[in-house]
């Protein structure tokens, strides 16, 4: 036992959770409606403060999809999580927050957004669900975990130690610092023999060195078919729907998730690009075929000024040059060849990166505890009784659109109902 921060207990609960986000509080809530008396340690001054961040302020906090396509969408450790997503499902997410009283909408992509459109509705849902379940939330960060035969029994925070039967850690990652996750939840792990894999970012911008990116920073392009495609020039991944430019690369929906396909490439060694299909709808031959009438109607316009009636201007300025033709170029001046080099440009927009952003700066954090020590139908230690895990401090992460959050719900569910069913 760590002696350390050792004080004859005076507080006690039957449960301690560790850590006040979103699984957190989905666990605290439900071993308390299965009858345990729970106890929430969070750091902050108040319990949610991830949450309010999520989806730029909104919260897309589930996917309208069955459990199947919600594996799907987990590509690390959606196996895992099959039984936890079974149990409590994106339609059982949406049932039971909207049976508490928050309106929910379902918008492209199948995401799930608060009708109002603020995430610090679903916070606040649930801080009030869990004073309603008669959780008790105490301030304070927690050091370590303390055992006695190999079995939980008590938390030590900043201010002594908390007696407890048994303790769910979901402290989350490393992303987002400033809302508390730091990863004091692996060092907690670690203590109490658990393995802890690399950790990283995952769902995060891409960096790269193309001068362009900055040129066409704040550029949103929508229905856009996105590759990423290693120097091998294998598809490692590939996705349909929104980027956006930015001063130091790429961002946006299908950018993130193509980041979690990114996470192990040594980029100091191995190239990777994301190559864009500026226009999905049109195959080459009709591509040209549009070029060809937009040619013959204004043949005295400039190459760049034409591509403005069918790409964003900034874009339609730059590709051109990238095509290798001045973009000052009368149209009726433009050869065949120069075209069809336009027209590759148009269907494989190349952007070459370099990394990644910072895990301070990721949606979530890829790594964690190794699932091969966590039971997966119930979110239970294999080494140490009484422990249960949920949410981010895992060795999983899913896509954008609702997928990670749904993690933290199930994962926060079934560990609470463990919990508790184990005190029985």
């Amino acid at each position: 036992m760590n002696t350390r921060y050792m004080k004859k207990p005076s507080r006690a609960t039957d449960i301690a959770v560790i850590g006040g986000g979103a699984a957190g509080m989905m666990a605290a809530i439900t071993a308390a409606e299965s009858g345990a008396q729970v106890v929430v340690l969070e750091r902050n001054g108040y319990c949610g403060k991830k949450i309010n961040i999520t989806g730029k302020g909104r919260c897309n906090l589930t996917n309208n999809c069955e459990v199947a396509d919600a594996v799907k969408n987990i590509p690390h450790g959606g196996k895992f999580l099959y039984s936890a997503i079974s149990k409590f499902s994106p339609q059982q997410t949406i049932d039971w927050f909207e049976s508490r009283g928050l309106q929910l909408k379902t918008e492209r992509g199948d995401r799930v957004f608060p009708a109002s459109d603020k995430a610090v509705d679903v916070s606040a849902l649930l801080r009030a669900e869990m004073k309603r379940a008669g959780v008790k939330v105490v301030q304070g960060r927690a050091r370590s975990i303390e055992i006695s035969d190999g079995t939980v029994c008590s938390v030590v925070d900043e201010n002594g130690e908390f007696a407890c039967k048994a303790a769910i850690l979901a402290t989350g990652g490393r992303s987002y610092p400033a809302t508390g996750s730091t990863g004091d939840g692996y060092t907690i792990a670690q203590a109490l023999g658990h393995t802890v894999t690399p950790t990283g970012a995952s769902i995060v911008p891409l960096v790269s060195g193309d001068t362009f990116c900055a040129e066409l920073a704040g550029l949103s392009l929508k229905n856009v078919k996105v590759k990423a495609i290693t120097d091998n020039k294998r598809v490692i991944y590939e996705d349909f729907g929104e980027l956006l430019f930015t001063h130091f690369g790429l961002s946006g929906p299908t950018i993130l998730s193509a980041s979690a396909h990114l996470c192990d490439i040594d980029f100091g060694a191995h190239s990777c690009q994301i190559v864009i299909d500026l226009k999905p709808a049109l195959d080459e031959g009709k591509l040209d075929a549009r070029m060809l009438r937009e040619f013959a109607e204004t043949p005295n316009r400039s190459i760049s000024n034409l591509l403005g009636s069918l790409l964003p201007r900034a874009l339609a300025t730059i590709l051109p040059g990238l095509a290798g033709v001045d973009g000052s170029t009368p149209v009726n001046s433009i050869t065949r060849e120069q075209r069809r080099q336009i027209e590759t440009v148009i269907k494989r927009f190349v952007v070459n990166i370099g990394g990644l952003r910072p895990v301070e700066e990721a949606v979530i954090t890829r790594g964690g505890v190794s699932l091969s020590e966590v039971d997966s139908h119930s979110m239970a230690s294999k080494l140490v009784k009484g422990l249960y895990f949920a949410g981010e401090l895992l060795d999983v992460d899913a896509y954008t659109g609702g997928f990670n959050l749904q993690i933290a719900w199930s994962t926060g569910n079934l560990a609470g109902k463990s919990a508790a069913h184990y005190l029985l």
